[in-house]
């Protein structure tokens, strides 16, 4: 990886770091296809347990690179479904993802951070859907996350006005989990991840899909598939091995199967 460091622990905790710390971590061709193939293994691995998406040097993200040299000469609409394919990646992870917000999380950058499944951010943090300011709209999720995490109205306040959202605001709006100083933000990260790369992997991988779909299916559709997913963790090793745990007071050791 040129654009991304990417750390691996005992635990199962994947971090990866997005790696530009002169250009603020903006997003070129290149890590956006580095993105794409760590998400994808990520997916594959099952080693891999969870993953914690940050940036380099204090900062998250400064959005997608848009004086890049390196962007093939395409159509733009080809390029637009290629960096939107990066998010569907991250969304498409069965594993729990936190992402660790520093500094500047603006434009694609931070629609990465907010298809993350939890977000944890620093005091200092600067959060900006910044699109219409250069004239454009938004993009890498964007449309799709907002509303969901904030609601309609206040997801068209964060697209058309595109102010920047200081840390403790966001908290407030929906959009981060937690606010921390920033001493305490890498630990907090690390327990969080441990405990995620700790828990059963099919119970966690199935209740994160249910409510990924929540907002496009009914009740009915979503009871069966509640009703499936307890099924599946019914006939699992890690049940078994989590009730046996309980029995013994101690702490379950789940292997995803």
């Amino acid at each position: 990886m040129e654009s991304l460091i990417v750390e691996r622990d005992e635990r199962g905790v994947v971090t990866v770091v997005m790696n530009r710390p002169e250009k603020k971590n903006a997003i070129d061709y290149k890590m956006f296809n580095e993105l794409l193939e760590v998400f994808g293994e990520v997916t594959e691995r099952e080693e891999d347990r969870a993953l914690v998406l940050t940036g380099a040097a204090g900062n998250f993200s400064a959005g997608a690179d848009l004086g890049d040299p390196s962007t093939p000469q395409r159509h733009q609409l080809s390029m637009m479904q290629f960096y939107g394919s990066v998010g569907l990646a991250l969304h498409h992870v069965p594993k729990p993802t936190i992402a660790k917000m520093r500094g500047v999380a603006v434009g694609a950058g931070l629609n990465l951070g907010l298809g993350c499944d939890l977000i944890v951010a620093s005091e200092d943090a600067r959060l900006s859907e910044i699109f219409a300011k250069r004239g454009l709209s938004l993009d890498v999720g964007g449309s799709w996350l907002l509303p969901r995490l904030v609601g309609l109205h206040r997801a068209k306040e964060l697209a058309l006005l595109a102010d920047i959202v200081p840390a403790a605001e966001a908290e407030r709006m929906g959009l981060v989990n937690r606010v921390l100083p920033d001493a305490e933000l890498d630990a907090f990260v690390d327990e969080w991840a441990g405990r995620l790369a700790a828990g059963p992997p099919l119970a966690l991988a199935m209740s994160k899909r249910m409510l990924n779909n929540a907002f496009g299916v009914g009740l009915a559709e979503a009871l069966d598939a509640e009703a499936m997913a307890q099924t599946v963790n019914g006939a699992s090793e890690d049940m078994k091995e989590a009730f046996k745990a309980f029995f013994k007071k101690r702490e379950p050791t789940f292997r995803g199967r």
